[in-house]
């Protein structure tokens, strides 16, 4: 099966006599390509050649690939992907470091772009997406006028999914990349969608994918169609309601521009060289706890829960979580029961990456 349907599927939707129906749309804007694509703009003579951004730029260190340029993918490049591994598979790649300061300010940019959409209400989901809801007649217009005033405004393409959920609009998004358009509805929703696979939802991934599969649903029409009960006891009652909803494209129809509220601040670190002893592996979480201590302090709100993670060579990972007796800003306090949670999985194996996490009080009036 081709994975994108044709591009005269983008302009399926309800339609009056004269045109368009005025209505509520949901649009998803995704930067496409969005660190490489910051990255030549500042380095033009990189255009066209296959470019991974991670960790320090140097494909000999432990570090994995944050974003890779569209030539790099068709050689097997994409994010997560270890920096080393991704140098075998290309190794005339142009290898760049990670600058968050650069992306950040770019990413404020765009989203600026998107609030001045007059009507728009904008969902930020990260650096390089967020949700629009707004009034329109045409969305593809509209969504073809977003493209144009992002790249005006900085350089950058964007690919725009409509729909009229959140899921569809996200979902869509695929299918116009890069630097297109797409939609999704409930008038194309299954002809589209419903012979793929469950990972091609939103969502949901392989491990989901292969419990679902267990229980014989393989394709997006399979859950669509199933019984709600059947998922709610295998699933349990939200994740349940929620898989049937997503097999249907359904779920909110508006986004929510209230500012996002963190719950919690973490660092972690990929050693260069594994940590082989308690005290490394006291002194890295000191370090990493201080950080944490002072990201949290920022935002005036005390450490509750102390979540501690650890990849053991070669790379065997492992997460476990302690509520405090009560919240502090102590690193003292987070350092050691930071360790405490390391010394509990009793495992000599040497350490490649440690991470401690500080789950904060709430703020006043809750989440």
């Amino acid at each position: 099966m081709c994975r994108h349907p044709p591009r005269t599927q983008a302009a399926v939707g309800p339609r009056g006599h004269n045109g368009w129906v005025s209505q509520h749309w949901v649009l998803h804007v995704d930067m496409d390509q969005f660190l490489v694509a910051v990255e030549l703009l500042r380095h033009p003579e990189l255009v066209g050649r296959p470019v991974v951004v991670g960790g320090r730029g140097d494909p000999t260190e432990r570090a994995v690939v944050s974003t890779a340029s569209y030539e790099a993918r068709e050689r097997g490049v994409h994010s997560g992907l270890a920096l080393k591994l991704a140098w075998r598979r290309c190794p005339d790649a142009v290898f760049l470091p990670v600058d968050f300061p650069v992306y950040e300010a770019a990413s404020a940019r765009v989203m600026a772009t998107l609030r001045a959409t007059p009507g728009a209400v904008v969902e930020v989901l990260g650096w390089d997406e967020a949700f629009v809801g707004i009034e329109t007649d045409d969305p593809v217009v509209t969504a073809t006028a977003i493209r144009a005033a992002v790249l005006d405004a900085t350089g950058l393409h964007c690919s725009v999914g409509i729909g009229d959920t959140l899921v569809r609009a996200k979902i869509a998004t695929d299918f116009g990349k890069p630097q297109g358009t797409f939609q999704l509805t409930r008038d194309n929703w299954m002809e589209v969608m419903g012979e793929r696979p469950t990972t091609a939802l939103w969502g949901v991934g392989a491990k989901i994918g292969a419990r679902l599969q267990a229980i014989g649903i393989r394709t997006v029409a399979d859950l669509a169609a199933a019984d709600e009960d059947a998922l709610v006891t295998s699933f349990g009652p939200s994740s349940g309601g929620h898989l049937v909803r997503l097999g249907r494209g359904g779920g909110r129809t508006r986004p929510d521009d209230t500012p996002w509220v963190a719950r919690a601040h973490g660092r972690e670190t990929t050693y260069q060289s594994d940590l082989t002893t308690a005290d490394e592996v006291r002194a890295a979480l000191s370090e990493l706890a201080q950080r944490v201590v002072d990201d949290c302090r920022k935002e005036d709100r005390a450490v509750q829960r102390v979540h501690l993670k650890v990849r053991f060579a070669p790379f065997f990972t492992f997460t476990k979580v302690r509520k405090l007796p009560e919240p502090t800003w102590d690193v003292d306090v987070v350092t050691q029961t930071a360790y405490a949670l390391f010394l509990a999985l009793d495992d000599q194996r040497p350490v490649r990456l440690l991470g401690v996490r500080g789950e904060m009080v709430p703020p006043d009036g809750g989440y």
